[in-house]
């Protein structure tokens, strides 16, 4: 951690009350209109991703007002900062699950995540609906706060004899190609899990789950915050060639990759 930056616990601290200031644009939006249409690239959006947004950049920039922010809808717009070499990041995604969230499933996340050393420190994944909190960050570990609980820590299990339970997502599983990738990696699954945006990840950390292999196009912003907290729980995000997943790549894309507990591979 740099010396300009805030400590790890202040930080955690001050993006969860960021997180939960998005959350609460995000759900005054869910009770009307949500504004719901279509980015360039085809991809949903809504008034919520928006108001989120700004509430995160606008919180971010005061706590680190020199710190590149790498946000998604910034990004779809054009605005894009040039990464500082060895300086920390922040990768945010406002409203993870965007369809979820035009479905009015609940399942759709808040997802704020620093990255140092392309890799993610700090990860907070706020579910509004359910007001579900998740955190994770280095040195600290990992925790969970449901409404207006404490936070609880929380940590990856080992599997049970009987086999996985596997994460698949919401909108864009594919059985037949996850069925052949467990059983060439000789893995046995006993039960499975679809779940929107990026609550898989948090399903593993708090030890409801152990793997969710993902063979589809993803973004940074996607998976960095939930990375933080399943490696924070115990767990491990890596590629298909067994990799640490990194950021800061070209494009800021993801390749294919496998998040689990370290007791599922």
């Amino acid at each position: 951690m740099t010396s300009a930056l805030p400590s790890i616990t202040a930080l955690r601290d001050a993006c969860t009350t960021i997180a939960e200031e998005a959350a609460r644009e995000i759900m005054r939006i869910y009770a009307g209109d949500l504004g719901a249409r279509d980015k360039a690239d085809k991809s949903p959006v809504t008034d919520a991703d928006h108001a989120a947004e700004a509430v995160i950049l606008a919180g971010l920039r005061r706590l680190t007002p020199e710190t590149v922010i790498i946000a998604e809808e910034e990004m779809a717009a054009g605005r894009v900062p040039t990464l500082r070499d060895g300086q920390p990041f922040w990768l945010v995604d406002p409203l993870d699950g965007t369809k979820e969230f035009i479905k009015r499933n609940g399942e759709f996340t808040v997802n704020i995540a620093l990255i140092e050393d392309a890799r993610p420190i700090l990860g907070i994944v706020l579910a509004p609906a359910t007001d579900t909190l998740w955190r994770g960050a280095r040195g600290l570990g990992a925790d969970k706060r449901e409404g207006s609980g404490a936070f609880t820590p929380i940590r990856t299990r080992t599997p049970p004899s009987e086999g996985l339970t596997a994460c698949a997502s919401r909108s864009h599983a594919i059985y037949s190609d996850l069925d052949i990738w467990f059983r060439n990696n000789n893995l046995t699954v006993a039960d499975r899990v679809q779940a929107g945006s990026s609550l898989k990840f948090c399903l593993i950390a708090e030890g409801k789950a152990d793997i969710y292999p993902r063979f589809g196009p993803t973004n940074e912003w996607d998976t960095a915050a939930a990375q933080g907290v399943l490696e924070a729980a115990g767990g491990e995000v890596v590629t298909t060639d067994d990799r640490p997943l990194l950021y800061g790549k070209p494009r800021f894309s993801n390749p294919h990759f496998i998040a689990r507990s370290l007791a599922a591979r």
